[in-house]
């Protein structure tokens, strides 16, 4: 089957030659029937004019270059909707990623699987990205029911059809995984070789660190109620509704036995810090059972119907079928 290598780039202009390298003399090794497309994702360097002297030098070697910088999902969903392999493999270009494991990535899909993730067994980074990392995670696991040991290892092998059925935006494509796994699709995971930084900076930053964590509820919501927003808005609404009912209810009570039986002395119930807790649930509930059935409503009207399944194989041709 036909292999294409999606590889963002943002300023990677002095390793791009040498992962070309690398690639073609792994593609030539393995006789593998591969292109590569360099995704220039609004780069400062020479980085497009390095890809531009490779797809001159090598027929394989396709490119696209963005006005701007759009970022890492950005640059993976254009590079996919380009591809015209049955199998798609995205890594990076900053030659962390060894190219060497791309017929062991193929070999394990070849077991029956979807999608191959890459797990840096032996991490050579620092440690500010390794410690924060392993509770990344393990946090993923833990709320998405999907055990991997490395959700952020750039190097992934997946089949055509999951990178048309799964949206990626804003840097949910560290969660290729997880999507691909709520969709049905088999994942599994494969030890890799992971090489030190040769040239350029890392793009690891606290803020990164941050919105991953922000992606991460995001993802969680998408999974587990992004067809059906109100089961996760409504329960919660109802929830808050129903303390507030509950808390209003105990004053009516309370009124009510002290001036129409009184078996109580009777004091002002309007200065209770509970009055005001309880029209403040009942506000919140309704909120947000509305806004759940708003969402209904945008889901109910633009979600395509193939959005809420997923068909793994046909058989028989339609006017077949009785």
């Amino acid at each position: 089957m036909k292999l294409s290598i999606v590889i963002p780039v943002f300023n990677e202009a002095e390793s791009l030659d040498e992962l070309h390298a690398q690639i073609a003399q792994v593609v030539s090794e393995h006789s593998l029937d591969c292109e590569i497309i360099f995704v220039d994702d609004g780069s400062k360097d020479k980085s497009w004019k390095v890809i531009r002297q490779l797809a001159k030098a090598d027929s394989s070697v396709r490119g696209l270059r963005f006005r701007r910088n759009f970022g890492k999902a950005a640059g993976l969903t254009a590079g996919i909707r380009a591809a015209r392999g049955e199998l798609i493999l995205m890594m990076d270009a900053d030659l962390q990623d060894d190219p060497a494991e791309i017929p062991k990535f193929i070999e394990k899909l070849g077991e029956g699987f979807d999608v191959v993730n890459g797990w840096k067994l032996r991490r050579l980074d620092p440690w500010h990205k390794v410690y924060p990392s392993l509770v990344f995670n393990w946090l993923v696991a833990r709320m998405t029911g999907l055990e991997l040991h490395d959700h952020n290892c750039g190097l992934k092998l997946f089949k055509a059809e999951v990178g048309r059925e799964i949206r990626l935006y804003g840097e949910l494509h560290r969660f290729i995984p997880v999507l691909a796994n709520a969709r049905g699709f088999r994942v599994t995971e494969l030890a890799v070789n992971h090489r030190a930084r040769q040239h350029g900076e890392s793009k690891y930053g606290y803020r990164r660190f941050m919105r991953g964590f922000l992606d991460l509820f995001t993802v969680t919501f998408l999974i587990g109620y992004g067809q059906r927003p109100q089961h996760m808005l409504g329960a919660a609404g109802l929830v808050s509704f129903g303390m507030g009912v509950i808390g209003s209810a105990y004053l009516a009570l309370t009124w009510f036995l002290m001036h129409v039986i009184p078996l109580f002395k009777p004091t002002p119930i309007g200065g209770r810090p509970l009055l005001a807790y309880s029209i403040a649930l009942m506000l919140l509930g309704a909120q947000a059972i509305s806004l759940g059935l708003l969402a209904e409503l945008i889901v109910y009207y633009t979600s395509r119907e193939s959005d809420t399944f997923s068909v793994t194989d046909e058989v028989g041709k339609p006017e077949q079928i009785v």
